[in-house]
């Protein structure tokens, strides 16, 4: 008896032919209904089972969803994770093929529901599990048709960290009443599943019942779980025998360094030895992955006694854990480990296999073991890193070495918060934050071909809007959210999407989303002309002088703000565009014409002729880096307002500067001007991060919250599209712009990936001037601005 399955793609209802031509309440539905475990309650995890029967070898197409989540096993072997994380109006469901020879065999279902101690970005309908199978095997494996057992896993409980209330519980695991063998559906206990309801997936001919998962098929592959290698490195960064497991709340004492015990443990994590406490024993071991990284854990041990690991980011010179004084990342030295973990207890003479439930992220792990009445054996220890298949396609390369250094910590910032969504951060939140988003996207779009994540990304955020129109701020999550200026960003990557890797088709299917958020919008034009400030989180930037009002500019919370009227003029520029590439243009014009008043009235309103500044408020009490790059970023200011305005936001001593988040149009900024060596001059914040031992981008300056916040690999996206100037020019990127500003640099060299292949460019500047050569992929159209003149060309020019 032997099976195999693997993973596969499709794009629609896999069962909507077969219904097409039924009744209208029928269209959407499937041959399948949702089962549930009987009395469940969240937090429960439960176990699923079907044992069939094969009578001649066959490949069998099956469909899989549960609410929250699932592990699925074949015949004993894990053969896949899910679903996608989506949300009730779309839910996703994986879809395997699935290869049996004649014979008996099982599929299993680890299934879970965990309510508030799941992840805040997790949401639900109702618990249960779905199967099902296509052709023949409908009646056979299908759940609500075939005859499916389930068992309550009572082994798991759930420890909230009231610290990191996002993130959800850790799971602790209790080997003495784990059912072990469940995976290959054996034991007792088990009982017919319970019937809710028939699945269904989303078409406009039905009526929805309540508390319904509105199925859709995955947009993206599996994540990434492959075995960290421990061979290279130190790793054991400390080591010591402790009285007891309470001793992990001290700060690290080097001088209690036990180099033999080291020893054990990396061999340990290496795979190439074991390591055994006696009875009552304690350990405690910090491990330093010297790197970022995200990964569920495993444990083989057998005897008796507890194993905790808790992740961090980096260690602390303080208790506060929420700003604390962090120092050098690389130094543990006198620092306490904060941070999060799973509890795995052992309890029998055999070897068992611990994996939570999900995975934790962070650089460090610090593992705390604890004998029982017996010895506790540790037979393997290791760490499987996860996290969206996101790797480095395109390739960079300045004259200034700092520009290449910092490229590493730029890419793994990108990628570590990349999964089932974009996350803001992986160790504290796991939240798709539309602003963080369309930053993190952009750096997609110069790493990859992979448009899957971003696209997904578009779509889920037009999924969450609400009856104003606008959309929620961060999405998937089980609680509503509205930073409004967040929708305006939503509309500025609908437009990026659509130039780097969109379609006439998806442009369409987003149009009303964006016209709804514009809409909205305009409702909060007052008798004035101007845009009053919404209820709600105005988030702008974590300026410090912006504290009290969270982020939120002068008049942000209630009034006309200057910064946020802009950044509306700002986006009708990307909401024109959409319109234009649509082909609706009498649409466009009137987005225009909305623009042109908008700007007219705020420039009167703001500009302070004075300072030859655009002030923040209507009081010109306070002026900021981020009014003058949002007004000169609308492209709606006179030539000589906006010569002031730059002199000003390079020269004015006391303007709010932006921080790392707002840098990205900071750096846009620069790079409109043609001023960008203040770009180069600004990355010294960046440069620092590797100085001060970080592996990826902080959310802010120091003393900060979050060691990996996405939104700060933004200079990636400029050392493509800013320095070497590489910018699409149409929908798809069919054509594309060629602007180089190297700033100071002397030169830079790049290969960028397109759609169709690879965008090669090679740039220098010698005496003022750029030279340098081009060579686009063949059906791709360029435009060369250099040296104040512009050449059209297609395939290869030299300069």
């Amino acid at each position: 008896m032997t099976s195999s399955i693997i993973r596969v793609s499709i794009t629609d209802d896999p069962f909507y032919p077969q219904n097409k031509d039924k009744l209208w309440r029928e269209r959407g539905t499937w041959p399948a209904s949702w089962i549930t475990c009987p009395d469940a309650t969240p937090p429960f995890v439960a176990a699923y089972r079907l044992k069939f029967k094969v009578e001649t070898p066959a490949t069998i197409r099956i469909h899989v969803s549960a609410d929250e989540r699932y592990e699925l096993f074949v015949d004993g072997a894990r053969a896949g994770r899910g679903p996608e994380r989506g949300a009730p109006d779309c839910w996703f469901f994986e879809t395997y093929d699935a290869h049996f020879d004649a014979g008996e065999h099982v599929i299993v279902a680890r299934q879970w529901a965990l309510g508030s101690h799941a992840p805040l970005a997790q949401m639900s309908a109702t618990p249960g599990f779905l199967l099902a199978a296509e052709g023949g095997w409908t009646e056979r494996l299908s759940t609500g048709m075939a005859k499916w057992d389930v068992k309550r896993i009572d082994a798991y409980s759930f420890l909230q960290f009231e610290r990191i209330p996002w993130k959800g519980g850790n799971t602790a695991i209790d080997g003495a009443r784990y059912p072990w063998g469940v995976e290959r559906g054996e034991g007792d206990g088990w009982q017919s599943a319970v019937t809710l309801r028939q699945a269904m997936a989303k078409r406009i001919d039905w009526e929805l019942p309540p508390n319904q998962q509105v199925l859709q098929p995955a947009m993206l592959p599996a994540m990434l779980f492959q075995q960290r290698d421990m061979r290279d490195g130190r790793n054991v960064r400390f080591a010591a025998n402790v009285s007891d497991l309470n001793q992990r709340n001290n700060p690290i004492d080097l001088n209690a360094h036990d180099t033999e015990l080291a020893a054990q443990w990396l061999a340990l994590l290496r795979g190439e030895g074991e390591v055994t406490l006696q009875p009552h024993q304690s350990q405690r071991i910090v491990i330093d992955l010297e790197n970022y990284e995200c990964h569920y854990t495993l444990l083989m041990a057998s005897g008796a006694g507890t194993v905790q690991t808790k992740w961090a980011e980096s260690l602390f010179r303080d208790g506060n854990m929420w700003h604390g004084d962090k120092g050098n990342r690389d130094e543990i030295a006198g620092k306490y480990l904060i941070g999060n973990g799973d509890v795995f207890m052992v309890a029998n003479d055999a070897t068992q296999e611990f994996m939570p439930l999900w995975w934790s992220a962070g650089r460090y792990i610090e593992v705390c073991a604890q004998a029982g009445d017996a010895a506790l054996t540790l037979r393997a220890l290791r760490f499987h890193e996860t996290r969206y298949p996101l790797q480095m396609e395109s390739a960079f390369a300045a004259s200034d070495e700092n520009l290449n250094s910092i490229l590493p910590l730029l890419t793994r910032g990108i990628q570590v918060c990349a999964n089932e969504t974009y996350f803001d951060t992986p160790h504290w939140e796991e939240l798709m934050y539309l602003g963080d988003t369309r930053l993190e996207a952009l750096c997609t779009h110069v790493m990859s071909r992979d448009h899957r994540l971003p696209r997904k990304a578009v779509r889920m955020f037009d999924v969450s809007r609400v009856q104003t129109g606008l959309t929620q701020s961060r999405f998937p999550s089980r609680q509503m959210q509205l930073i409004p200026p967040f929708s305006l960003w939503w509309i500025c990557m609908v437009c990026d999407y659509a130039l780097w890797r969109g379609d006439t088709a998806f442009l369409h299917e987003t149009l009303p989303g964006v016209r709804a958020v514009i809409e909205g919008y305009l409702s909060h034009i007052d008798e004035d002309g101007l845009m009053r400030a919404w209820e709600g989180w105005n988030f702008l930037d974590w300026v410090p002088a912006w504290g009290k009002d969270a982020g939120a500019p002068p008049d942000g919370i209630a009034g006309v703000s200057g910064n946020l009227n802009w950044q509306f003029v700002y986006a009708l520029s990307s909401a024109i565009q959409l319109e234009q590439m649509a082909g609706e243009h009498e649409l466009a014009q009137r987005l225009q014409r909305i623009q042109s008043q908008l700007a007219q009235r705020s420039i009167e309103t703001f500009w302070d002729e004075t300072r030859g500044l655009m002030a923040d408020d209507m009081a010109h009490r306070h002026f900021s880096e981020h009014a003058q790059c949002l007004t000169i970023l609308s492209g709606q200011v006179d030539e000589q307002r906006r010569a002031r305005m730059a002199e000003g936001l390079l020269n004015a001593p006391d303007l709010q500067r932006a921080t790392i988040y707002f840098s990205h149009y900071l750096f846009e900024t620069f790079r409109e001007l043609g001023r960008m060596d203040v770009f180069l001059q600004r990355l010294q914040l960046w440069f620092d991060l590797q100085t001060n031992g970080l592996k990826t981008p902080v959310e802010m300056p120091e003393p900060t919250r979050s060691d990996c916040h996405g939104w700060g690999s933004h200079p990636l996206y400029h050392y493509f599209a800013s320095l070497l100037g590489v910018r699409p020019a149409s929908l798809g990127f069919r054509s594309v712009e060629i602007k180089p500003q190297l700033g100071t640099l002397q030169q830079a060299r790049g290969t960028l990936v397109h759609p169709l292949g690879e965008i090669v460019i090679d740039v220098q500047q010698r005496a003022g001037r750029t030279h340098g050569h081009v060579s686009l992929p063949a059906g791709v159209t360029g435009l060369l601005v250099a040296n104040g003149s512009q050449h059209t060309f297609e395939g290869q020019v030299d300069w």
